[in-house]
């Protein structure tokens, strides 16, 4: 019997996820856990698809950090390059006797020229030098410019700041079995307000005889919080509406089931809303296991604490 008549049919299919339905045109999951979507462009340039100033308002804070540092040196350097290829006779006040020592010189002037510092030691005296110099300190203060808009950027970059459980669990849940993941707010501060959650399901099934996905979305034991204070524990009750009932696992990795979810929120910090994804594989759907619960009452007995991480921390059903 085909996969497709195996989903109910009454389940809530959703047309508008913007995936195709072609399971050929698929490699790996559709939405990484990062939230960002598993896809790579082809067919333009890569110059015409780059975009550095986006790029860097994204990559990690280390990365960010060392693109910083290798473009200030390398700048620095080529710079240096060229008032060493004029020569050093354009320059008053060096006084060191060996090639390098003099390089060494002339590489500090130019970062004292590039950062528009200019300690005076060291200064141009030459047409050539000077003409240089001038255009470094130009290129310097606009470096800067740009850095500082970078860096502003990543700060006031609105975020959800949103930590989900590894794995998603499927369990006994009161009197059915239910799918269940959850996911908390790890910012102090940070607490989200009107809080939603969307959660779609990705199946392969079989339709004359060609493999395609139906996307569905998960009706939800509660799809909508006024405040995210501690965590959330998202339930969806397989029931005679779910698309998953009579599903085991051998039936998930055969359809190469995906759930993917989307929490959306305002952050008061930011003033804005915010959004977040993630998405777990058959592979991260584990069986008869339950979370455990990760708040307590601290020791005085005046706050509640929640334990981050406890997030991932379950235990098997007896």
């Amino acid at each position: 019997m085909a996969l497709l008549k195996r989903i109910n049919p009454f389940s809530r299919q959703n047309d508008d996820t913007g995936f195709g339905i072609n399971a050929n045109g698929y490699g790996g999951r559709f939405i990484n856990r990062d939230g960002s979507f598993n896809i790579r462009r082809e067919g333009r340039s890569f110059m015409h698809r780059f975009n550095i100033y986006h790029a860097l308002l994204n990559v990690p804070a280390w990365q960010f950090a060392a693109v910083i540092l290798l473009f200030y040196f390398s700048i620095n350097l080529m710079y240096s390059g060229i008032y060493w290829w004029i020569g050093t006779d354009g320059f008053q006040g060096i006084i060191g006797k060996t090639p390098w020592a003099r390089f060494k010189e002339i590489f500090f002037f130019s970062t004292e020229t590039f950062t528009t510092v200019g300690y005076g030691r060291v200064n141009p005296i030459g047409d050539g030098v000077n003409l240089v110099a001038s255009i470094e300190a130009m290129t310097g203060f606009l470096s800067f410019a740009v850095a500082t808009g970078l860096i502003y950027g990543r700060f006031s970059k609105p975020r959800a700041h949103l930590l989900f459980s590894d794995h998603a669990l499927i369990a006994p849940y009161q009197d059915k079995t239910a799918l269940m993941f959850r996911f908390a707010s790890y910012k102090e501060n940070h607490t989200l307000t009107n809080v939603e959650v969307l959660v779609t399901i990705a199946l392969q099934v079989q339709e004359n005889g060609a493999a395609v996905y139906r996307f569905y979305t998960l009706a939800l034991e509660r799809n909508k919080i006024e405040t995210l204070s501690m965590n959330w524990t998202v339930v969806h009750a397989i029931d005679e509406d779910s698309p998953l009932l009579g599903f085991n696992a051998q039936d998930m990795e055969t359809a190469d089931v995906e759930i993917y979810v989307t929490v959306r929120g305002f952050n008061d910090v930011y003033s804005n809303t915010v959004l977040q994804r993630t998405s777990y594989t058959y592979q991260e759907i584990v069986y008869n296991r339950k979370f455990v619960p990760m708040y307590r009452e601290s020791d005085n007995g005046k706050t509640t604490v929640l334990e981050l991480h406890h997030l991932n921390k379950t235990k098997e059903i007896e």
